[in-house]
This record gives C-alpha cells, structure tokens and sequence, in this order.
C-alpha cells in the first residue's frame, strides 16, 4: 500500500495535497517523454507522489523506474509548482492539489518498458507535435516551464 491509499482510506475522496515528483526526459532530438495513462487515458508526464521517508529525489528515481523502466543518475530540480492550476480529480472521484516538484533526469540509461499498468504506451513528442490529449497537469507544467523545457540538454 501506498502512503495516499493509506490516507484515502481515512478521508476518502476529499481533497488532499499531495507531494510528489514529475521528471523530464529528452532524447537525442530534443524531444520530451509522454506516458499515456491508463486511469485517465490522456498522455501525462511520468512522476507521482512522495512516500513516506523517501526524499523527492528517491521518489523521481522510483517513479521513472517503475513507470518507464529507465533509470537516471542525476536529477536537477527545474521548478516546484502548486496552486488551482494542479487541482486533479481523478476518474474515481478522488481529488488533490498537488504540490510537483519538476526534474530533469540525467544520465539515463535503460530501455524504454511498460511496467506497472499505469501507462499505456510510452512516446517521445517534440514541441511542434505534442498530442492532443494532454493531461491537466501537465499542460499547466509544460505552459509555466515554458521554452526552458525544451532547452534542456539530452538526458542521455
């Protein structure tokens, strides 16, 4: 179980503020990995919440590794963002305002794989050819980092 599951059960579907962390990869050609989410079956940026005793930097290795199957070395810290704009409310019913703490992971190596359910394909997008569907959250991201996300050096 996980530390927000464990808090759903003693608040329900109430809004909660949840912690977590999203990271950036980009490829050789400058462009930004998507995952397309099962549970709300737009394309979102990879990351989630913070566990207990983790740091955000443990959870942006985690939550690439089990999202993605890459592993990063490095992660630099390109933002934190909070506010109405990352106000969620998922499928089922549960609501958050999350606090994103937006890396770039670095020194990535690893192959590309779906492996916890939570994706259902896994896609590098440039800027002029993002896909349609994007995530609330992160379209807010992607429009508050601005050009400064696509400036940022391959992750590899």
């Amino acid at each position: 179980m996980s530390y927000v599951s464990d808090l759903r059960k003693l608040v329900g579907r109430h809004p909660i503020i949840t912690v977590g962390a999203t990271i950036i990869i980009v490829n050789e050609q400058g462009e930004i990995l998507f995952q397309h989410r099962s549970d709300t079956l737009d394309w979102g940026l990879p990351g989630g919440a913070i566990e207990l005793t983790e740091t955000l930097e443990e959870t942006a290795w985690r939550e690439l590794k089990e999202e993605t199957g890459l592993l990063a070395e490095e992660f630099t810290l390109i933002a934190a963002f909070s506010g109405p704009d990352y106000y969620f409310r998922y499928p089922n019913g549960d609501e958050t305002y999350s606090v994103i703490h937006l890396y770039h992971g670095k020194r990535v190596s690893g192959q590309l794989e779906l492996t916890d359910g939570e994706s259902l394909d896994l896609q590098y997008f440039a800027k002029d050819k993002l896909p349609e569907k994007i995530e609330k959250r992160a379209k807010a991201l992607l429009n508050a980092a601005g050009e400064k996300l696509w400036k940022l050096e391959s992750s590899f």
